[in-house]
């Protein structure tokens, strides 16, 4: 029962009550105190020593605690593993007798992050919410460091598969979706439930109008009930209920389409590599390792968008891309803007976290660094550049700056020493009387010394008495009168004086008058800041698009990249293509073999047959890569490019089974290959990399047949392919379907010695080298020798290669006296194998061995 516990701890349950689904941490004096099943996840997940707290005479519960000053990294590791915490703080002042008031102050969730050292400098921290009704998705996602704020509606007839992809894009830190929710999210992200009731459109209408300050939200280009309001009003008013403060930075709620750019699925995204690799997730060796030379966070950031979301807008593709031809063509001005801009701080989350009172005195200093770099760069930018906005130099608040906070200001405003000297003539008296004060009780002793005679009078202090005056026994008699006795010690006597009491009442008090003129001087001047945060945000943001610009100009000219030619038509024509990763981690001594390639009206799709090792991949990638980056604004690595504007881009390539989703190896690749045909268009663009190559050798060549039959001929697609294959029989359906043009790599094959020359060529390939890429991977010479020998006796017999699959291969043992069903039997590790691995094991034997 309540009357049971100690104070301390109904003050604890009163406070986890109204959070029971965040982990609270209770500041106790110097530790953040956890308890009961708090305190055992916070020891498991952050390897602490847990230990148990007496709350009433006989029971005792579990508690881990974490020193407050270290309490960010601590946090850190609770966010990233999708905890959420609640920070219940000590706040006024302890009364006499009982224990101090502590309420929770915010609630730190993945998606609310505001600390510096929580956050990745280069990415976006996005709370996004979502909402499903019969008008479609509501999606809106917000960035409470940046003020970023945006909303759409995914309709429901272009659902499939756009929702996921756009959260693959985003990547949010957090998702709200609602307890009634039937969208499907992927188990990558981190999903909190709210109540159903969140997302009420009229109580979100009714947030969002009060924290944009407007009557209504149709200037935002929002109609009424739209899921899109429903989503973002729905992450207004859990942040009004988690971190009420920050809601003051979201001053703008952009509507957005998924039509104004590229489309680009989950599979693709990976396939392609674009902001990380496959094997590592690692931004070095993706597309945005090789073009993000950028120098400030904010272009860091910037540039990560832009490689994710090219657009579909030729105007706006044509504008970035004229802006970073005037930067290649002026090498001296980039180099000039890069130094300039290199000592910027994150001026886009600083102005946020001073508008957002979350400021502390370095993060002024910080502003007042950037801002003061201003001038000079904006001195350098060339005359017409509306890409960029209005750069505003921000000279009023410069000033202040420079007028108010100190170029010695301390971390925090825990310690005085903030504002300049001279800016206050409030605070200037008290550090004058202060140091007054304090010069005069350190002239006392010499002063009281000669006034009165005596030779061993002492002036101390300690923190009992404060101030006093210290006499031996022996010439105490001889104080004088005015001396008020305050101790009596063995060997001497301790005295004060009502002087002595108002200058030690200066120099105690100083310190704490000062820290509250200080911090409200400080947050006047943030108040001060705030007025025109729109109008450095707006700097910032320009000066992250100025940073994207020269660093793909410096991309464009250290690589030999050319300016690509955006137009309306179907027509993707591009001269020595080069892939802009592979090419720069060759071998020295290496060269890239470029490439061409060409669509037209009547060539829409491209069959490309040839050997494994042999660049069809690189090729494929390649070619998606390029028209990617020409949509983003970038140059592309290419002798020429005209690229007709593309509104998708969907890879089938490789595929690995999905055990925890119950997908085989071939469900995955129908199940995007489905995903493919239903979605794209003729403006799509796809590649399609061994289609049907998971089941037997009659049934992917069937299903593979049929894809690109279809893609020629369905009238929503007809988009231009690229389709890989080993299937030496899609070849012939050149001679049938007018817009398919075959594709080799070239090979040299002279006596006997093979060399893939990298290059492609028109018309089918020849055959295979299948074995010889076995050779190069290392295969024993028998097993070369002996695959030769069978070749050779297919060729002569007529086999297709389709047949020779469909044939029971025992008779092709290498040791016929052996078994080979047994011989397999006996390498399987039967506690290992899973059930679909079995599965797929015996059909691969069933085809292999069976009559």
């Amino acid at each position: 029962m309540d009357d049971e516990v100690t104070p301390i701890r109904k003050q604890y349950l009163d406070i986890k009550k109204n959070y029971p689904k965040a982990i609270v941490f209770f500041r106790l004096g110097d530790f953040y105190e956890t308890f009961d099943e708090d305190a055992e996840i916070t020891s498991r997940e952050l390897d602490l020593v847990l230990t148990a707290r007496k709350v009433s005479k006989t029971a005792k519960v579990p508690m881990a605690g974490i020193p407050y000053h270290a309490v960010d990294n601590y946090l850190a590791r609770l966010i990233d593993k999708g905890y959420h915490v609640a920070i219940a703080e000590q706040v006024g002042e302890q009364p006499d007798k009982g224990l101090f008031e502590r309420e929770v102050v915010r609630v730190v969730t993945p998606g609310t992050v505001i600390e510096p050292v929580l956050l990745k400098s280069d990415a976006n921290n996005y709370l996004a919410a979502a909402v499903e009704t019969p008008k479609g998705i509501g999606i809106a996602y917000a960035d409470i460091t940046t003020g970023e704020f945006f909303a759409s509606v995914i309709r429901a007839e272009n659902n499939s598969g756009a929702f996921t992809a756009e959260l693959t894009r985003l990547h949010p830190a957090e998702i709200l979706i609602s307890d009634k929710n039937t969208i499907e999210i992927p188990a990558a992200f981190s999903v909190t439930t709210v109540p159903n009731a969140i997302f009420d459109p009229t109580r979100c209408a009714e947030i969002l109008c009060k924290i944009l300050d407007v009557p209504t939200l149709d200037s935002f280009g929002f109609s009424a009930g739209s899921p899109a309001i429903q989503a973002a009003g729905a992450i207004a008013r859990y942040l009004d209920a988690n971190q009420p403060t920050t809601l003051k930075l979201l001053t703008r709620l952009n509507a957005y389409s998924l039509d104004d750019f590229m489309t680009l699925d989950v599979s693709t995204r990976r396939n392609l590599e674009l902001t990380e690799t496959l094997r590592s997730n690692d931004p070095k060796g993706s597309l945005l390792g090789v073009l993000d030379t950028t120098v400030t966070p904010m272009g860091k950031r910037a540039i990560r968008q832009w490689v994710s979301k090219p657009l579909t807008d030729i105007a706006r593709i044509r504008q970035r891309l004229d802006a970073v031809d005037i930067f290649v063509a002026n090498g001296v001005r980039r180099a000039e803007i890069r130094a300039a801009m290199k000592p910027l701080n994150d001026l886009e989350r600083l102005i946020n976290r001073v508008t957002g009172g979350m400021a502390i005195p370095r993060d002024l200093i910080s502003l007042q660094n950037s801002l003061d770099a201003l001038p000079e760069i904006i001195a350098l930018l060339p005359e017409d550049l509306p890409i960029l906005g209005r750069l505003h130099e921000s000279a009023r608040i410069r000033e202040m700056l420079h007028d108010t906070i100190s170029p010695d200001s301390p971390a925090t405003l825990m310690t005085s020493g903030v504002i300049r000297r001279g800016y206050s003539a409030e605070l200037d008296e008290v550090y004058n009387n202060s140091e007054y004060a304090r010069d005069w009780m350190a002239n006392l002793e010499k002063v009281e010394r000669e006034r009165t005679g005596l030779r061993t009078l002492k002036v101390s202090y300690n923190k009992v008495f404060g101030y006093y005056i210290e006499i031996s026994k022996s010439l105490a008699a001889a104080a004088p009168p005015e001396y008020i006795r305050k101790q009596t010690l063995v060997n001497a006597e301790r005295f004060i004086t009502p002087e002595m009491k108002e200058y030690e009442a200066l120099v105690l008090n100083a310190e704490d008058s000062i820290r509250s003129i200080e911090n409200r001087l400080f947050y006047q001047l943030c108040d001060e800041i705030g007025r025109e945060s729109a109008e450095i945000l707006e700097t910032a943001r320009g000066l992250a698009t100025l940073d994207v610009l020269t660093a793909l100009a410096e991309s464009a000219a250290l690589n030999k990249y050319v300016k690509p030619e955006i137009n309306e038509s179907a027509e993707i024509e591009i001269k020595g293509g080069r892939h802009p990763v592979v090419e720069l981690t060759m071998k020295s001594g290496e060269r890239f073999i470029p490439n061409d390639i060409r669509f037209t009206e009547t060539e829409q799709i491209h069959v490309v047959t040839g050997p494994n090792m042999s660049g069809k991949s690189t090729y494929l990638r390649q070619t998606a890569i390029i028209l990617l980056m020409a949509q983003m604004g970038s140059f592309v690595p290419a002798d020429s490019a005209k690229i007709g504007i593309v509104d998708r881009i969907f890879t089938r390539i490789g595929a690995q089974d999905e055990i925890h989703a119950g997908l085989s190896t071939f469900m995955v690749e129908m199940v995007e290959t489905a995903n493919i045909l239903n979605n794209a268009t003729p403006r799509s663009f796809l590649i399609l990399d061994e289609i049907g190559r998971g089941t037997s050798t009659y049934d992917g060549l069937s299903i593979a047949w049929s894809v690109v039959e279809f893609i020629h001929n369905a009238p929503h697609l007809r988009s231009r392919t690229l389709f890989a294959t080993h299937y030496h029989e899609l070849t012939k359906l050149a001679e049938t379907l007018p817009n398919l043009k075959n594709y080799n790599v070239a090979v040299s094959d002279h006596d006997g010695t093979v060399v893939f020359l990298h290059k492609i060529i028109p018309g089918a390939a020849d055959r295979s080298y299948g074995i010889h890429v076995g050779q190069i991977a290392g295969l024993p010479k028998p097993v070369i020798n002996r695959a030769n020998e069978i070749l050779s006796r297919l060729e002569a017999e007529g086999n297709s290669p389709a047949k020779v699959r469909e044939e029971p291969l025992i008779q092709m043992a290498l040791f016929p006296e052996t078994n080979p069903i047994v011989d397999a039997l006996e390498k399987v590790d039967v506690n290992a194998i899973s059930p679909i691995e079995a599965i797929n094991l015996l059909y691969e034997w069933k085809s292999r061995f069976g009559r």
